[in-house]
This record gives structure tokens, sequence and C-alpha cells, in this order.
């Protein structure tokens, strides 16, 4: 049984209890991202035309004033505008910015790889 989860099947309640858990939650075509207790960016997944590929792991911090997931889709979304071949995001922080002791947004910070193409 697969241990990776399809976020499109989950709410965000349940999200937020698989990110708990631990269980990895693969990213597809920068469209869905997720949590893991153990860091899945130290090896990306391996595919049969991966032998010598290199990729790159950047930080980003996606916010939202409804969720942390929907700040999380939100970073990796804007990052596919200007990167391609995204392949794994990982959430490494969740907080909240309260002001006035009301919460005002959610934060999210992923680590997010991509092929790297550099020159020869």
């Amino acid at each position: 049984m697969d241990s990776r989860l399809d976020l499109e099947r989950l709410s965000a309640a349940s999200c937020s209890e698989a990110a708990s858990a631990g269980h990895p939650i693969a990213v597809r075509g920068a469209q869905s991202v997720g949590a893991s207790a153990a860091s899945s960016m130290d090896a990306p997944p391996m595919e049969a035309s991966m032998a010598e590929s290199v990729y790159k792991v950047i930080e980003l911090v996606g916010t939202s004033d409804v969720s942390w997931e929907k700040a999380a889709k939100a970073a990796v979304e804007r990052a596919g505008h200007s990167l391609r071949d995204l392949r794994i995001a990982e959430v490494v922080a969740q907080d909240i910015v309260i002001e006035n002791g009301t919460v005002e947004a959610y934060r999210t910070k992923l680590k997010v790889s991509f092929k790297y193409e550099g020159g020869s």
C-alpha cells in the first residue's frame, strides 16, 4: 500500500491529522503539497530516468487567511509560475499571525525541490 496521500481527497482537517501522523503527501505537478515527519527532501523519489539528475531545494513561505493547506498550495502554485519540474514539497513549519487576539493569517513554510538545469 502506498503511504503517500492525495490532498485532493482530503479535507483540511484530515490533512492536518495526516501531517500530525507523519504521513508523506505527494506534490503532483505543483497542485498538492503536504507534510512529512521525516525529511523527504534528502532523496527525491527514484525514477528510471533519474540516474544522473540533480535537484535543487528551496524554502518558501505561503500565507492564507483561511488555512495552512491553502497557504502551502499558494506557495507551490506561485513557485510553479517561474520554476519548472517541481517534484516534492515538504511542510517544515506552520504558524499563525495573531493581531489583537485574533488569527489574521496562516503561514506554511515549505522545502520545495525542482530539477536543476544548470549550464554545461
